[in-house]
C-alpha cells in the first residue's frame, strides 16, 4: 500500500518545492518506488522534472500533475505502482486544497525562519483538523545559533500540530540543485545531505507509526 505525503503551505516561497524534491530522492535512494505529483499552476516541480529527465537517461521518478479536484484520480494510479506518492500543492489555503489534504497519510509543512511564515500554517494546520490528518510543520532555512530560529522553533510547538525534530538549513545547495533537476544528496555528502537524510527517516518512522 502507498503512503502519500502532501506539502502544503499557503505563504509562497517557504520551501514547498524543494522539500519535495529532496525527500522523493532521498526515499528513490532507499530504493522505494517514489512518484511526485505537482498541483501548483506555478509548475515548479514539474520543472524540475523535466529538467533532470533532459539531464539522466531515467529519472528515478514517477511524475504526473492533476488539478485541484483531479488529486485522488491521479494519486489512485500512481499509488498502483508506486511505494510513496508525494504532493506539491499552490500557495494557498482554500476549498482547492482540501481533496490533496483528504488523500494524505501525513502533511507536511515548511516554514522559514520568520514569524511570517509561522502565522502562514494557521490556515493549513485547521483545514488538517477538519480532514482529520496528521500535520508536522517542517522548519527550513534555519540559521543555527540564531534566536530567530530559536523562538520560531518554540512557537511552532504551541501551534496544534507536530514540529519534526530535523530542520533544514539555510544551504545554498538546495537552490543550486533544484535548478539542475537534481536533489542536494546527490551534490555528494554535505550537512545538507545528512540533513535531508535524517528527516526523510523521521518522514518514514512517521508513516509506519500509522500503520
Amino acid at each position: 500500500m502507498a503512503h502519500i505525503i502532501t506539502i502544503a503551505q499557503q505563504k509562497g516561497g517557504a520551501g514547498k518545492t524543494t522539500l519535495a524534491v529532496n525527500l522523493a530522492i532521498a526515499f528513490a535512494r532507499q530504493d522505494k518506488r517514489v512518484a511526485i505529483l505537482d498541483t501548483d499552476p506555478q509548475g515548479s516541480l514539474g520543472r524540475w522534472f523535466m529538467a533532470r529527465r533532459d539531464l539522466l537517461e531515467e529519472p528515478g521518478l514517477d511524475f504526473g500533475t492533476a488539478s485541484a479536484w483531479g488529486v485522488s484520480y491521479e494519486c489512485e494510479k500512481l499509488c498502483k505502482t508506486n511505494d510513496i506518492v508525494i504532493i506539491d500543492t499552490p500557495p494557498k489555503v482554500d476549498s482547492d486544497l482540501k481533496p490533496a489534504l483528504r488523500a494524505a497519510d501525513l502533511i507536511l509543512v515548511p516554514v522559514g525562519s520568520s514569524h511570517v511564515d509561522l502565522w502562514a500554517t494557521d490556515g493549513v494546520v485547521d483545514l488538517a483538523v477538519r480532514v482529520g490528518k496528521r500535520c508536522v510543520i517542517v522548519l527550513n532555512r534555519v540559521k543555527a545559533g540564531t534566536r530567530l530560529a530559536d523562538e520560531v522553533a518554540s512557537a511552532a510547538a504551541e501551534i496544534s500540530a507536530d514540529v519534526a525534530v530535523t530542520s533544514l538549513g539555510q544551504r545554498v545547495v538546495y537552490a543550486e540543485t533544484l535548478g539542475l533537476g537534481r536533489a542536494a544528496q546527490e551534490a555528494g555528502k554535505s550537512a545538507a545531505s545528512a540533513e535531508v537524510e535524517a528527516l526523510a527517516a523521521e518522514v518514514l518512522s512517521l508513516l509506519a507509526a500509522k500503520e
